[in-house]
């Protein structure tokens, strides 16, 4: 008996997914609007939650020829540099029996896309799924493929089609992503290029006033990826134009870009002005997202299972969007596994009773990371005595890291 499913979105969420349903016994075909895959964005962090998932793919070698395996996370402050604690990330296989680590957005999606293909399922690029109708026995994706309109039918669908989904808005209604009043600036350097002095093998988050830098290791340790995460605006027009909210990759110009993370790095310590200043072609990140998930109704609509940031934007301050989406395909196979087109309605109801609280409490404790690693005052004193007297204690997260799906 055929089982098949249709996925709207190409992105991680969505070839996650796809290979994980596959091994589930489901035939699925996934439906990206881009024309061609790009690299997209720049730096992940796979926590040991995600890459035990991975490894129990069978992906763990793949992943070990793309990524890179810091030895420990320094939480710093922006003003002096003084690292106020480290987390041990090297002993994550010991504590939690998976590794930390860094790694290319797009060798993520690649090593996805391609594990994938192997198992035979259909990727279908400059598709553009414009609707999802359902009736009780099955589902119907409206897609424009070569300026043509055609109706697809399958058992189930997934929406994975990111945070400003529209197929969200048809299932929920509930409106669109709003600003966060965040921005993040990204920048990739060689490390060959930079001074040995600025060059790291390890994660660091230099914390601020309203602003903090993240930098680790990608590409086996070859590339340095830097995002400056700042409160701020984006121009007027900007702030009123959905275009300019939707981008990865928005660009101003250099000097207007250069001020603003001046700005926002007011007060900073020299190493870090330093490695600033050796990186170039910054892109802009616009954070947008929504409040934390309320309900299982918000992953599942009848035969439509929603998955990634189409159910549950993540702020990226817990290093957990692209982890969570992988949770999310590895619930949704192990539901699925042994299910027939009859009972997918019941299957998706388990699969979103076991993730929506799991991710609402991602979602609030990456709001609550945001605002303590931009605290000031009081507040700002009270976080950096308390790293430096409990240390790797206040910083690691055994119920995230341990979590055994």
């Amino acid at each position: 008996m055929m089982k098949t499913v249709l996925i709207a979105g190409g992105g991680i969420a969505g070839m996650a997914a796809g290979f994980a349903v596959t091994r589930a016994g489901w035939q699925p075909t996934v439906f990206e609007r881009a024309a061609e895959f790009s690299e997209v964005g720049a730096g992940v962090q796979l926590g040991p939650n995600v890459t035990r998932i991975l490894r129990a793919w069978g992906l763990g070698d793949a992943l070990t020829q793309v990524a890179a395996f810091p030895a420990g996370l320094h939480a710093r402050s922006m003003s002096t540099g003084e690292v106020l604690a480290t987390l041990p990330l090297k002993d994550a296989a010991t504590t939690y029996g998976a590794p930390y680590v860094t790694i290319h957005r797009a060798d993520l999606h690649g090593l996805l896309l391609q594990a994938a293909a192997h198992q035979g399922v259909q990727v279908h690029s400059d598709a553009v799924v414009q609707r999802v109708q359902q009736t009780p026995d099955d589902v119907t994706l409206e897609v424009t493929q070569n300026g043509q309109l055609q109706h697809k039918h399958a058992d189930f669908a997934v929406v994975a089609d990111g945070v400003w989904s529209p197929l969200r808005q048809q299932l929920l209604g509930d409106g669109l992503p709003t600003f966060t009043g965040h921005i993040a600036y990204r920048a990739l350097v060689a490390q060959a290029e930079l001074p040995a002095h600025l060059r790291s093998q390890d994660v660091s988050v230099w914390m601020g006033s309203q602003a903090h830098v993240v930098s680790y290791p990608i590409r086996g340790g070859e590339y340095l990826n830097v995002v400056c995460l700042a409160e701020g605006r984006l121009l007027d027009d900007d702030a009123n134009h959905l275009q300019a909210l939707q981008t990865w990759n928005a660009q101003k110009s250099e000097a207007q870009t250069l001020a603003e993370l001046h700005h926002a790095l007011r007060g900073a310590c020299t190493p870090l002005t330093d490695l600033m200043a050796a990186c170039s072609d910054w892109r802009l990140w616009p954070l947008c997202g929504r409040p934390v998930m309320q309900g299982a109704h918000q992953h599942v609509q009848g035969r439509v299972a929603l998955v990634g940031d189409a159910a549950h934007p993540m702020l990226p301050y817990l290093a957990q969007g692209a982890g969570m989406a992988i949770e999310d395909a590895y619930e949704l196979a192990a539901q699925l596994l042994g299910g027939t087109p009859m009972n997918v309605p019941a299957r998706l109801q388990k699969f979103a009773h076991a993730r929506w609280q799991r991710n609402a409490r991602v979602q609030a404790r990456a709001v609550r990371n945001g605002q303590i690693f931009h605290a000031t005052g009081p507040m700002r004193l009270g976080r950096d005595m308390g790293l430096r007297m409990m240390g790797a204690r206040l910083m690691d997260m055994p119920w995230l890291y341990g979590a055994r799906l």
